[in-house]
């Protein structure tokens, strides 16, 4: 019998926000200093999240090379929270199901939440964009997924709170939960969805009978 596999992205699923570049990250850096327009930001971060550049560098073209790298653990620190009711059902999830990680991130703030909020432990698979080298819809973040979980599609499910993240994700035969935290009026129909995590075990059952 395969192994099933729960796959989450981070932003908007295990942490609340999910743009966080431009709710949390431009507001931060534009009230140190509003001359760096929003597009630069989303630029150099675009950048970063594909490993093109480091987090050093992404500070320093944006002008903060002196407040690096306290800057960046300010931001971590202050502007990112964690979902309060994940921790709890991961763990349940750990018994049943094997847990894995597919993110848009660059890969030192990634390390540096997984570290700090103790998350390492519960994933059996970590697929960081910054450290591969792709983006999610791209192709080949998901072919990455699939060769190293080494088990049917249709034994995963992908929870995700981007409509065209999960797309990708069901048109190669992954299961898809949409994880909605607002209003949604969205076209796209996943298997699935959710608004909280306490709904998350049961909706993994249902997409898997």
């Amino acid at each position: 019998m395969s192994i099933k596999w729960v796959i989450l992205d981070v932003m908007g699923v295990i942490f609340e926000v999910g743009d966080d570049t431009n709710d949390l990250l431009v507001p931060y850096i534009q009230k140190r200093n509003d001359m760096v327009s929003a597009e630069k930001i989303n630029e150099m971060y675009l950048k970063v999240s594909l490993g093109d550049i480091s987090s050093f560098d992404f500070w320093n073209e944006l002008g903060f090379d002196s407040e690096y790298p306290e800057i960046e653990r300010e931001y971590l620190d202050t502007c990112l929270r964690i979902d309060p009711e994940f921790m709890g059902i991961a763990k349940k999830l750990t018994r049943i199901y094997s847990l894995a990680i597919l993110s848009n991130d660059m890969k030192e703030w990634s390390n540096y939440l997984r570290t700090k909020f103790d998350l390492n432990g519960l994933f059996k698979i970590i697929i960081i964009s910054g450290e591969v080298g792709y983006r999610k819809p791209d192709q080949r973040i998901y072919d990455i997924l699939s060769d190293r979980i080494q088990s049917p599609l249709s034994c995963c499910v992908f929870v995700d709170d981007s409509s065209k993240n999960l797309r990708l994700a069901s048109e190669i035969g992954i299961k898809t939960i949409r994880f909605v935290r607002g209003e949604s009026n969205d076209d796209f129909s996943a298997d699935f969805e959710i608004s909280g995590f306490t709904e998350l075990p049961q909706a993994i059952e249902r997409v898997f009978k």
